[in-house]
Protein backbone atom coordinates (compact mmCIF):
# COMPACT_ATOMS: atom_id res chain seq x y z
CA UNK A 1 0.00 0.00 0.00
CA UNK A 2 2.86 2.15 0.74
CA UNK A 3 4.27 1.80 -2.56
CA UNK A 4 1.03 2.34 -4.69
CA UNK A 5 0.28 5.40 -2.48
CA UNK A 6 3.66 6.92 -3.31
CA UNK A 7 3.75 6.02 -6.87
CA UNK A 8 0.14 7.46 -7.54
CA UNK A 9 -0.65 9.63 -5.01
CA UNK A 10 2.87 10.99 -3.97
CA UNK A 11 2.21 10.26 -0.73
CA UNK A 12 5.57 8.15 1.01
CA UNK A 13 3.12 6.39 3.84
CA UNK A 14 0.95 3.46 3.80
CA UNK A 15 -3.08 4.27 4.09
CA UNK A 16 -5.66 1.90 4.34
CA UNK A 17 -7.66 2.44 1.19
CA UNK A 18 -6.56 3.40 -2.45
CA UNK A 19 -9.27 3.82 -5.18
CA UNK A 20 -8.54 3.90 -8.85
CA UNK A 21 -11.19 4.79 -11.06
CA UNK A 22 -11.59 3.86 -14.83
CA UNK A 23 -13.55 6.82 -15.81
CA UNK A 24 -12.34 10.39 -15.58
CA UNK A 25 -15.72 12.18 -14.78
CA UNK A 26 -18.75 9.86 -13.29
CA UNK A 27 -22.02 10.65 -13.94
CA UNK A 28 -24.95 8.18 -13.49
CA UNK A 29 -26.88 10.51 -16.32
CA UNK A 30 -24.58 9.59 -18.94
CA UNK A 31 -26.01 7.13 -21.37
CA UNK A 32 -22.71 4.88 -20.97
CA UNK A 33 -24.11 4.08 -17.37
CA UNK A 34 -27.21 2.44 -18.52
CA UNK A 35 -25.65 -1.00 -19.16
CA UNK A 36 -25.21 -3.08 -15.93
CA UNK A 37 -22.11 -4.28 -16.95
CA UNK A 38 -19.36 -1.12 -16.87
CA UNK A 39 -16.64 -1.14 -14.53
CA UNK A 40 -16.19 1.97 -12.00
CA UNK A 41 -12.42 0.90 -11.21
CA UNK A 42 -10.15 -1.02 -8.70
CA UNK A 43 -10.54 -0.36 -4.75
CA UNK A 44 -7.23 -1.82 -2.91
CA UNK A 45 -7.90 -2.44 0.67
CA UNK A 46 -4.36 -3.11 3.15
CA UNK A 47 -5.88 -5.97 5.23
CA UNK A 48 -3.41 -5.60 7.65
CA UNK A 49 -4.27 -1.68 8.17
CA UNK A 50 -7.84 -2.83 8.06
CA UNK A 51 -6.99 -5.29 10.89
CA UNK A 52 -5.53 -3.19 12.74
CA UNK A 53 -8.16 -0.15 12.77
CA UNK A 54 -10.74 -2.63 13.66
CA UNK A 55 -9.17 -3.41 16.93
CA UNK A 56 -8.45 0.16 17.76
CA UNK A 57 -11.93 1.32 17.29
CA UNK A 58 -13.29 -2.25 18.62
CA UNK A 59 -15.48 -3.32 15.70
CA UNK A 60 -15.00 -6.43 13.66
CA UNK A 61 -12.75 -7.42 10.49
CA UNK A 62 -15.97 -7.01 8.41
CA UNK A 63 -17.39 -3.81 9.63
CA UNK A 64 -14.39 -2.08 9.08
CA UNK A 65 -13.55 -3.97 5.38
CA UNK A 66 -17.40 -2.87 4.54
CA UNK A 67 -16.24 0.85 5.66
CA UNK A 68 -13.35 0.47 4.01
CA UNK A 69 -15.46 -0.46 0.95
CA UNK A 70 -17.96 1.97 1.30
CA UNK A 71 -15.49 4.56 1.60
CA UNK A 72 -13.11 3.41 -2.01
CA UNK A 73 -16.75 2.98 -3.45
CA UNK A 74 -17.63 6.96 -2.97
CA UNK A 75 -14.37 7.83 -4.38
CA UNK A 76 -14.49 6.01 -7.65
CA UNK A 77 -18.07 8.02 -8.03
CA UNK A 78 -16.06 11.43 -7.45
CA UNK A 79 -16.63 12.07 -3.52
CA UNK A 80 -12.91 13.38 -2.46
CA UNK A 81 -12.58 14.36 1.61
CA UNK A 82 -9.44 16.13 0.66
CA UNK A 83 -10.57 19.19 -1.33
CA UNK A 84 -12.92 20.64 1.51
CA UNK A 85 -14.06 20.79 4.67
CA UNK A 86 -18.00 20.82 2.74
CA UNK A 87 -16.41 18.27 0.68
CA UNK A 88 -15.42 16.20 3.10
CA UNK A 89 -18.59 16.30 5.69
CA UNK A 90 -20.48 15.71 2.10
CA UNK A 91 -18.52 12.43 1.92
CA UNK A 92 -19.43 11.42 5.62
CA UNK A 93 -22.93 11.63 5.27
CA UNK A 94 -23.25 9.50 2.27
CA UNK A 95 -20.86 6.75 4.05
CA UNK A 96 -23.56 7.02 6.97
CA UNK A 97 -26.53 6.88 4.60
CA UNK A 98 -24.81 3.71 2.74
CA UNK A 99 -23.57 1.80 5.97
CA UNK A 100 -27.07 1.79 7.04
CA UNK A 101 -28.62 0.51 3.84
CA UNK A 102 -25.93 -2.71 3.79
Amino acid sequence: MRILNRQYRGMDKTTDVLSFPQVADFSLHESRFTRHDFVLGDIVISLQKAKRQAEENSVSLNEELKRLLIHGLLHLVGYDHEKSRYQKRKMEERERGLWTTL
